[in-house]
């Protein structure tokens, strides 16, 4: 004769067993939840609890009771609740001072920021108290970011045109970011480096010595990615003006081309201007002052330097140039467009509200 209540018996849906046999096939969630997935599914199956205990390693209470949850609370009731751990020790208003002490004030010692230890000492808390208020509030006294605010009175103009490029680029065209990278040195390590093995990173000597400077010319193409590059001495308006002619030999003629360039007075020199006014298919878009984040051909810039320059070791300005050159030749064929997202309203509404954070700046 049986003995007990009898099960309340229950099926499931489709796409109750679907989440939960995706449940119990992970193997990154918390072993609880998988085996608490396994329990329902067996038990949707018609399996009673102990015989669902017995294939699962655990008791027959853990099976009833993870069974009545998911029928009160149907596939939440399977996550764990939050516990209630240790009372709090420190008051709101303790974190209120840390936080307006930290914003509002410098320390008495002189110092332009505050450290953990400082924080601790003024306020009276530990200085783990102070680093966890001040990670879960987002504050970093120690660290500092670089911004210049453009005073371009066309900013607005520019922004607008140089964007609507990136975002919208003209038919039967070609969109390049032009721009040089001077005094490029080739710099040459004093020892040889040491290789990069388990444990420890590449060695590289402090000292250098240095072996003259190199220009590098660039033009990116907005809609592919690649990459026009021209090494050149100096950085004057006749390398300019050679570059600008380097790249009507390299576009094909029945294109339009919209060059993307900075303030930089060789870009405006008489002579340049003279070989662009008798070549009506070039257009020039200047970026605001202050503003060569505008300028797509910085990212590439960046990468050529972080890959190819950055930690090498040349001895002569050839070898610098060579390696330049080596490094675009493998670039471009697998080269890929940058993803330009911003609008040049969500730019200005940027600036905007960089604008009001500065102490005395409304406009």
């Amino acid at each position: 004769m049986p003995r007990g209540r009898a099960l309340r018996p229950f099926a499931l849906d489709g796409s109750a067993r679907e989440e939960l046999e995706s449940l119990a096939r992970s193997q990154t969630l918390p072993a609880g939840l998988v085996q608490r997935a396994h329990i329902i599914l067996r038990c949707a199956d018609g399996v009673d609890n102990k015989e669902v205990a017995e294939e699962l390693g655990t008791s027959r209470q853990t099976v009833g009771k993870w069974r009545a949850r998911f029928l009160s609370q149907g596939l939440m009731g399977l996550y764990d609740e939050r516990r209630p751990g240790k009372p709090r020790s420190i008051e709101d208003d303790e974190i209120m001072a840390l936080l307006r002490t930290t914003l509002e004030t410098k320390p008495a010692d002189g110092s332009t920021q505050w450290s953990c230890r400082s924080m601790a000492e003024v306020t009276g808390l530990s200085k783990s108290t102070v680093q966890r208020a001040w990670s879960a509030f987002g504050l970093q006294p120690h660290r500092q970011k670089n911004f210049k605010l453009s005073t371009d009175p066309f900013f607005v103009e520019k922004v607008h045109d140089v964007v609507g490029l990136y975002l919208n680029p003209p038919d039967h065209a070609l969109v390049l970011c032009v721009d040089d990278k001077s005094q490029t040195q080739a710099l040459e390590r004093t020892q040889p480096l040491l290789p990069l093995g388990l444990g420890y990173v590449q060695g590289v000597t402090h000292d250098y010595v240095r072996h003259g400077t190199t220009t590098l010319f660039a033009a990116l193409d907005v809609a592919s990615g690649q990459v026009l590059t021209q090494c050149r001495p100096r950085h004057r308006h006749q390398e300019f003006l050679a570059f600008l002619k380097h790249i009507d030999a390299s576009v094909p003629a029945e294109l339009d081309v919209h060059l993307v360039v900075d303030n930089y007075s060789t870009h405006k020199h008489p002579k340049v201007k003279r070989w662009l006014a008798a070549r009506p298919r070039y257009h020039l878009h200047f970026t605001p002052t202050y503003s060569s984040w505008l300028n797509q051909v910085e990212i590439w810039f960046n990468i050529v330097t972080q890959k190819a320059i950055r930690r090498g070791s040349f001895k002569s300005v050839p070898d610098l140039v060579a390696k330049i050159r080596a490094f675009t030749d493998s670039y471009n064929p697998n080269a890929r467009p940058f993803a330009w997202t911003a609008t040049a309203d969500s730019i200005l509404q940027k600036i905007q509200r960089l604008c009001h954070s500065i102490s005395g700046t409304h406009h």
